[in-house]
């Protein structure tokens, strides 16, 4: 089977978009290569994600990812995935592109990191779906 190349993208690439790497490596490896970046970055990843993502998936974010341009991204990416910043993205170049608009838990209680994480289980596997249904052109 084709890897397809995934993006997410964030502002800071500190939080969800973080997430969404990981979770992917960890749940979609058969179908993704997964990458992320943001506008900006942080001097590390948000620690709360670190220490959810860890406790759900026994991935230690801080030793495989750290926080990235979207310039280091493939040149070619097959789906970006913007998480929901409400500010406008640049243009990046791809094969499909969609807005998972997802709340930044940052500075809340551990539930709404359990939320975003399992709202990007969620939507990553109906994107898989589609993909396996050929409801998406991405050849």
């Amino acid at each position: 089977m084709k890897k397809y190349k995934i993006a997410f993208v964030c502002v800071h690439n500190s939080c969800r978009s973080q997430m969404a790497e990981a979770i992917t490596k960890e749940l979609a490896s058969d179908m993704f290569e997964a990458y992320s970046g943001g506008t900006e970055t942080k001097p590390q990843i948000n620690q709360d994600a670190v220490r959810i993502i860890k406790d759900l998936y026994h991935v230690d974010m801080n030793k495989t990812q750290k926080s990235k341009l979207i310039d280091d991204l493939p040149q070619e990416l097959d789906v970006l995935v913007t998480m929901g910043c409400n500010v406008e993205c640049p243009f990046i170049p791809t094969k499909h592109r969609e807005d998972w608009g997802l709340d930044d838990p940052t500075g809340l209680p551990d539930e709404a990191y359990l939320k975003t994480a399992e709202l990007i289980k969620e939507k990553l596997f109906t994107l898989k779906e589609k993909i396996e249904k050929k409801e998406l052109d991405l050849d």
